[in-house]
């Protein structure tokens, strides 16, 4: 009797034990067009692999499996809906550093005690790593002359807000309130850094009608880890983005685009410089709805 107890006990755990692995919501076999990398991601603790692997993970989409001991980050992810940079970004932003992207510094100063590691990114990786701080997000590859040596002041002075609203509309379409607030700080700064004696006339004239309104809006997303606010405020963000836009002469093609199903079905628009579309209103509720209306060259 004892020994078939002890088998029946048996069968019932591992019974409970595949029904729990059928039922996982982020298992790797649920990600379609699934690719596993593994890469460096910098960290100390059980904490920080808390961190790390929500910053990372979507659902159905991404996931995330992080080694305390190795530092290493097991990413499996859909290649149509994400990429291994749009990842390591929003890990980034919440205070870990990886061998491609840089923590803000104000990130990493507010980590925990136990969550600050040795930033060796930082320290070493010069040439490889871009660093998501301060008013722009740059190359650590760049030199004085290259990074402010653009074709035309008034592209320059523009393209570092350009960029960083699509790193707040990259993040918004992962749902994580604290890092859009996070990204949606460092627009903030961009904005605020604009010299604009070194913008043209009539680009100066299109700045001085949008500057104050998407200062506002950014403002807001900042101070909010509500999604749904910030997603209020990044539909106006996006209008007047769209006016600068036009004039920016940015480098490569950017893709105005539309959900018509956002805002009680009214639609609202978004800028992207991906055409595939990856909705920063739904996030990963309904990533693939809407479409491009407009391609500005």
């Amino acid at each position: 009797m004892i020994k078939i107890y002890i088998y029946m006990k048996n069968l019932v755990s591992k019974i409970l034990m595949v029904g729990a692995l059928i039922l996982s919501p982020s298992l790797p076999a649920q990600i379609k067009n699934a690719k596993t990398e593994v890469v460096k991601v910098y960290g100390n603790c059980g904490m920080c692999k808390t961190k790390i692997e929500k910053a990372g993970n979507i659902k159905n989409t991404v996931l995330v499996v992080w080694n305390q001991e190795t530092q290493k980050a097991t990413l499996t992810y859909d290649t149509t809906k994400t990429t291994t940079d749009e990842i390591l970004k929003r890990i980034a932003l919440v205070g870990y550093d990886s061998d491609q992207f840089l923590a803000p510094d104000e990130v990493y100063n507010n980590l925990h005690g136990c969550c600050q590691y040795e930033r060796v990114a930082k320290m070493t990786a010069q040439g490889q790593s871009t660093l998501i701080s301060g008013n722009h997000e740059h190359s650590n590859a760049e030199t004085p002359s290259e990074a402010t040596s653009p074709s035309s002041s008034t592209t320059y002075e523009l393209h570092s807000v350009l960029d960083h609203y699509f790193l707040v509309k990259d993040v918004l379409t992962t749902s994580n309130g604290n890092a859009t607030a996070t990204a949606s700080k460092a627009l903030v700064n961009a904005i605020k850094n604009v010299k604009m004696d070194k913008l043209d006339t009539a680009t100066h004239k299109i700045w001085m009608n949008v500057v104050n309104s998407i200062q506002e809006d950014a403002e807001h997303i900042a101070e909010t880890n509500d999604s749904n606010r910030q997603r209020q405020h990044f539909m106006t963000l996006s209008i007047n983005m769209y006016t600068l836009m036009k004039v920016a002469e940015y480098e490569t093609p950017v893709y105005y685009q539309f959900c018509p199903m956002f805002n009680d079905s009214k639609g609202d628009y978004w800028l992207s410089k991906d055409s595939t579309i990856k909705n920063p209103y739904y996030g990963a509720m309904m990533l693939s709805c809407g479409k491009t209306v407009e391609t500005i060259k």
